[in-house]
């Protein structure tokens, strides 16, 4: 009833929630081991590679030797030092190693149980803690909501993390929290903050890059991981159409398009939040037990609730994307309305995603769309049906053809067809309009 009930700005077909990378991952694998023609293996290491017009060649590595493969594409996915990216030469675009009191170089990761933490905290249980003191700055994250935390300190100008040992890193942990408790490390290493990058390229010929590979955030608002997702939704349909033969020679150059305007926008946004958590001060009278103290550690307060509802309240962020320009969208004429990371405002403008809406019987209109291709009709009247469903099946298009008139589906659409991406970003809307050109476009033909 609740996410029913959501409108407006998070108006969507799932609650708005964060989840750590570690439980996503597992069910992420398990539906992919349950696709027919995909093999996922592990420890497995690329050696080399080279695109050959037709086709790539490959040689990896694993427990049983190296061994050629032959592809059709070839995406890395391989990270921040990305052996792809660093074949070709591409460097990075963007601010790197930005200096800030806090979240601006060399941080120490310190992943720790803490059974008794949420028994012993003075504190109301959170998912977000900051630690906000003239000698120690830090923040954590929990991971389980049971005890598993995800602890971020910065370390002092010219510390190496090689130095410190498990036990200190359980000691920042116990001395952030005001707490003597006992504390695990699961695990801890350095990282740097203050990069905002996208790479140069992310794509040559059939070879692809993606995530980290493609992008380095500062770590705020989850904005990493969700990008480094899309990419792989953007490029994933995209590829499918190009081996089962469907696609013309724009479809896959749109990945590179669409996707790096899409990172510049979102580390631009990860280094405004970075800023706004990492550049206040703490003053040297915070932890006072004075009036000035009581005020000082008021208005701390106040600021980082502002600064959360700021970074995770972020349905711009989360749904605003737009692919405006590429060439397998086909403009209307109309404007995207403004763009920043708390504001959405659902639009049917070709480029953005499809406006969400519930449907009478109480079902997501996104659960009626079609697994690849939907044109959606909103009108009673609307012309040309059949025409679209003609020129897709030319074209060797999965088109599933969507008749919905929940109150207001035509107002919000601002059209009577709208032609729906298997990414749920709409490609074309209109009253009418030629079905073999607008289906032949958003092929990239």
């Amino acid at each position: 009833q609740t996410l029913r009930g959501l409108s407006g700005e998070w108006s969507a077909a799932e609650l708005p929630h964060r989840v750590s990378q570690k439980f996503v991952e597992p069910v992420l694998l398990k539906h992919a081991r349950a696709l027919a023609g995909i093999e996922i293996a592990f420890n497995t290491k690329l050696i080399d590679f080279r695109d050959c017009g037709t086709h790539v060649e490959a040689v990896i590595e694993d427990a049983n030797g190296r061994h050629d493969v032959r592809a059709k594409y070839l995406v890395g996915a391989d990270g921040a030092r990305s052996f792809v990216r660093q074949r070709f030469g591409w460097g990075w675009v963007g601010d790197t190693r930005t200096e800030r009191e806090f979240m601006g170089g060399r941080m120490l990761a310190v992943y720790v149980r803490a059974k008794d933490y949420y028994a012993l905290s003075p504190n109301a249980p959170a998912w977000m803690y900051v630690a906000f003191n003239p000698t120690h700055r830090a923040y954590m994250a929990a991971v389980d909501g049971r005890g598993e935390f995800a602890f971020h300190a910065q370390l002092p100008p010219g510390a190496n993390e090689d130095s410190y040992s498990a036990a200190d890193g359980a000691d920042f942990f116990r001395h952030a929290c005001g707490l003597n408790m006992d504390v695990e490390v699961l695990s801890m290493n350095g990282w740097t903050a203050g990069h905002a990058l996208v790479a140069e390229r992310m794509q040559e010929g059939r070879v692809l890059i993606g995530g980290d590979a493609a992008h380095l955030f500062t770590p705020a608002g989850g904005m990493g991981y969700n990008t480094g997702i899309e990419d792989a939704v953007n490029l994933g349909w995209k590829l499918a159409a190009c081996v089962r033969g469907i696609a013309g020679p724009s479809l896959l150059k749109s990945y590179e398009t669409e996707r790096w305007a899409v990172a510049r926008r979102n580390t631009g946004f990860a280094r405004a939040l970075s800023d706004s958590l990492g550049k206040l001060r703490a003053p040297p009278h915070v932890e006072d037990e004075t009036d000035e103290g009581a005020a000082a550690r008021a208005q701390a307060g106040a600021y980082f609730n502002r600064h959360a509802r700021e970074e995770f309240n972020i349905p711009g962020f989360t749904l605003g994307a737009r692919y405006d320009g590429s060439p397998v969208i086909v403009s209307d004429g109309t404007s995207p309305p403004p763009d920043g990371p708390n504001i959405y405002h659902p639009t049917a403008c070709p480029g953005g995603r499809a406006p969400h809406v519930w449907l009478e019987d109480g079902r997501s209109l996104y659960d009626s769309f079609g697994f690849e291709w939907t044109l959606l009709v909103t009108g009673d009247n609307a012309r040309g049906i059949d025409a679209f469903a003609a020129a897709a099946k030319a074209a060797g298009m999965d088109l599933t053809i969507v008749r919905e008139s929940a109150n207001g589906l035509r107002d919000l659409y601002e059209a009577d067809l709208a032609l729906i991406r298997p990414d749920q970003m709409v490609a074309w809307r209109g009253d009418t309009g030629d079905a073999g050109a607008i289906i032949a476009k958003a092929l990239g033909f």
